[in-house]
């Protein structure tokens, strides 16, 4: 009867390794992506290789993991007490989350664009000091200019100079 209780809980053990693997792999794949490619942070073309590879995987492999989860608990939860059964549902909870966060696009919360654009003569710029760098672009008689410190964080503009349409980015 001891060895059926050892070996009983060698395999609830062993289940409760797997699951906690499970989560923190799906955490993993969904967060990674997130710290290598963040706003005004040095990127390397390896990092968001990585980043991208992650992120599209990481649909299939967090929907694979919630369902190996939900397997595991169950398994775990016939035989678990109270206190047991809430670790099992707070264990999932994160998997559950991966599952959601790997289906957005978490990019354009960090690279939102700029809500409501607005213009000044060079002038009136007085947010502009002398030695902000800016992306200009000029079309016939018309220039604009877009401050690199803006454009770092939204990326991109759309825009008509000069009566042509442009998208510039940085």
């Amino acid at each position: 009867m001891n060895n059926l209780f050892a070996r009983f809980a060698r395999r609830r053990k062993l289940l409760w390794i797997v699951l906690l693997a499970l989560v923190l792999m799906a955490l993993a794949i969904v967060l990674i992506p997130v710290f290598l490619i963040m706003p005004f942070r040095p990127q390397t073309p390896r990092s968001v290789e990585v980043s991208f590879l992650m992120r599209r995987w990481s649909p299939w492999f967090t929907l694979t993991a919630t369902a190996m989860t939900i397997m595991l608990l169950i398994a775990l939860w016939l035989r678990s007490r109270w206190w047991s059964r809430a670790l099992l549902v707070v264990v999932l909870l994160p998997t559950l989350g991966t599952t959601w966060l790997a289906r957005q696009n978490h990019f354009e919360w960090m690279f939102n664009p700029l809500p409501q654009p607005q213009y000044a003569k060079a002038t009136e710029a007085t947010f502009m000091s002398d030695d902000d760098r800016v992306l200009a672009v000029e079309i016939g008689n018309e220039a604009v200019a877009y401050p690199i410190r803006l454009m770092a964080y939204h990326h991109v503009v759309q825009d008509t100079v000069g009566g042509t349409h442009i998208i510039a980015t940085y």
